[in-house]
């Protein structure tokens, strides 16, 4: 047969192949049979193989799968693709990096109505199914009319014939105790849930125990399903409610006490989004477990019996104090104000109720002032039902002062839990303030969403410079830097991110007054309709020059000003939104100008494109000059 494999003499450069336009309404399976090779040992900049999703007016591809693991045999990968309106294309990627002696090959791609989990067995790629090998008990194939001695069964379920063919088990060489046979599906890539359904034959002469499992990627299983009855001569239906938010295997597993065990089979897997029993509970949403006070505090609440421990407060823009971190002059939570600042004073704030024996992962953001020992200001417990248990499960440690620094902590719990955010002030001589906003919470560990490729259209700038590239490099250049910026009373103490990631800026010393840095992004794909661009931008500094963004189309000369900004704007991240349309393929530019004196370090982070109109609106695009009311703080 034939593959199509990378042409490895262009250097550094990637190979790109695109699928014709593509259309499915329902649910489908991506199947890929790779393989990437190579004869270096591990290469610190491996060849990678990625698979990318182009949908209709999107300007960014999505990113779905990316393989580097080297391999001598050729690998599937199983991807479920959404059900969606749009026709979109597939697009794979081939990277050599830095690996010379890679080679990067396809040798199939299918794409089938259905979900990767579902399986006949009648085809030889299995669907992606593996056979976790074991020396003596393992899951073969049987059926296809091959007379052998373990062709046990006459009939296969899915074309009730000979020549049909089903997964088995047998316990012909079971030597020890409990031998355990595994098969393991494809892992799923998109959340679903509904009704897991498959058909077995059991034949047991002394006990044989088979069970599914939901297995995630930290490895905890999940019993979902065990046989009940001892026999079934014929093939028997079972049905299971699944739910995979976040990416699981399933695992079905087959242990036998003795050599005369008897065998299982196993034929025509398929998947339902409906679920099996008349359960109608809604699913949880995590959305609803998050909040960025900006308009109240959500689904969060004191206990009045603690008296009034958190405030909602908000910052105008000024030059001393930081405001909130979603936007940089809206709203968050303050703990231990000075009106209550009596000594072993604790202020709680409950989360909502959250279901059990759910993975989940906990982000929020906090920032400390005026506190000489940190430790334990602020910690997060989880209160299990009826607040009988309780456990800590985070308590800050040191942070740098007056930054917004992000907290990131997975739990999973047997029961319904709350999360409980609990500030502390120890001594009357050392209570600051604990300042806390934008709280979220996504299914899954954080460890499984830091591996999930980014998001196409951000830049944090925390790997690279993403799809941006200096327009001239030199003195009035942007640089990528962590931490604060060498010259003090000017530019942020840390990124917008996490606090304590990348961000880039213009360093004021390197340049003369009035000198310009560019920023470009690449060419970008155009699309009719709006497109929402957000930024974070940081002006503090008595010199601060001036920052603008442009649009450049291609074909065109001249640039459309989309936004500026002059002069010093506070000592926070401020939030920048721009609505902009382009129906051909553009370019946006940031443009810095230093300004009067060094301390006119300008910085930007956290640069997001959205496809659609923009959902809240910037007071103003283009200012100057100062906010007048300086330093106060509205409660």
């Amino acid at each position: 047969g034939h593959y199509i494999s990378v042409d490895t003499s262009y250097e550094g450069e990637k190979a790109v192949l695109s699928s014709p336009e593509l259309y499915s309404e329902e649910w489908s399976c991506i199947r890929l049979i790779y393989q990437i090779a190579t004869t270096s040992e591990a290469s610190p900049d491996p060849a990678r193989l990625n698979l990318y999703l182009r949908q209709e007016g999107e300007g960014f591809d999505r990113l779905l799968w990316s393989a580097k693991e080297p391999s001598d045999s050729w690998l599937i990968a199983s991807l479920d693709l959404r059900n969606s309106t749009k026709k979109y294309k597939i697009v794979l990627e081939g990277e050599m990096r830095q690996d010379k002696s890679a080679s990067i090959a396809v040798f199939e791609i299918k794409i089938t109505p259905g979900y990767c989990l579902e399986c006949d067995f009648e085809e030889n790629h299995l669907c992606g199914f593996v056979n976790r090998w074991n020396p003596n008990v393992n899951w073969f194939v049987g059926g296809g009319n091959i007379r052998n001695s373990q062709s046990i069964l006459p009939k296969d379920h899915t074309l009730n014939s000979e020549l049909g063919h089903y997964m088995y088990v047998d316990s012909v060489y079971v030597k020890h105790f409990q031998e355990v046979a595994q098969l393991i599906s494809p892992k799923t890539t998109a959340p679903m849930s509904g009704c897991l359904s498959f058909y077995y034959q059991l034949k047991q002469e002394s006990s044989i125990v088979f069970t599914v499992y939901l297995r995630d990627t930290s490895g905890f299983y999940e019993e979902i399903w065990k046989t009940e009855s001892a026999l079934s001569a014929d093939w028997a239906l079972a049905e299971v409610d699944f739910n995979a938010p976040y990416p699981m295997e399933v695992i079905f597993e087959v242990a036998f006490n003795s050599a005369k065990g008897g065998y299982v089979a196993l034929d025509d897997i398929s998947f339902s989004p409906v679920y099996c029993s008349n359960q109608t509970g809604t699913p949880f949403n995590p959305a609803e477990a998050g909040c960025n006070f900006e308009e109240d505090l959500c689904n969060f609440y004191q206990d009045h019996k603690d008296g009034p421990g958190w405030s909602r407060v908000k910052v105008k823009r000024n030059v001393y104090r930081a405001g909130d971190h979603t936007t940089g002059f809206g709203y968050y939570l303050l703990a231990n104000t000075k009106f209550t600042s009596q000594p072993g004073y604790i202020g709680r704030l409950y989360g909502p109720t959250l279901p059990g024996n759910l993975q989940f992962c906990l982000r929020f953001y906090y920032a400390l002032y005026g506190f000489f020992k940190m430790s334990g200001t602020l910690a997060v417990y989880i209160f299990e039902e009826n607040h009988v248990v309780q456990e800590k499960i985070w308590s800050v440690l040191d942070s740098p002062k007056g930054v917004w620094t992000q907290a990131e902590i997975s739990f999973k719990k047997p029961m319904p839990c709350k999360v409980v955010f609990v500030s502390w002030c120890k001594s009357f001589w050392d209570c600051g303030l604990v300042a806390l906003d934008d709280v979220s919470l996504s299914l899954g560990s954080c460890q499984a969403a830091d591996l999930l490729l980014p998001n196409p259209g951000e830049c944090t700038f925390e790997k690279d410079e993403c799809v941006f590239i200096q327009k001239k490099r030199g003195r009035g250049s942007w640089h990528r830097r962590r931490g604060p910026t060498p010259t003090s009373y000017t530019g942020p103490k840390g990124d917008h991110t996490t606090g304590v990631g990348y961000y880039m800026y213009i360093e004021a010393s390197n340049m003369v007054y009035g000198q310009r840095a560019y920023l470009v992004s690449r060419s970008l794909r155009g699309s009719s309709g709006k497109q929402c661009l957000t930024f974070f931008y940081h002006m503090y500094g008595a010199g601060t020059g001036l920052l603008s963004v442009h649009l450049k189309k291609e074909g065109d000369d001249e640039e459309i000003p989309l936004w500026r900004r002059t002069g010093e704007q506070s000592i926070s991240w401020l939030r920048g939104l721009i609505e902009y349309e382009s129906d051909r393929n553009y370019q946006i530019i940031f443009e810095a100008i230093r300004g009067v004196s060094i301390r006119s370090d300008t910085a930007i982070d956290d640069i997001l494109f959205q496809a659609g109109p923009c959902l809240e609106v910037e007071e103003i695009q283009f200012s100057s000059g100062y906010p007048d009311s300086l330093n106060e703080i509205e409660y």
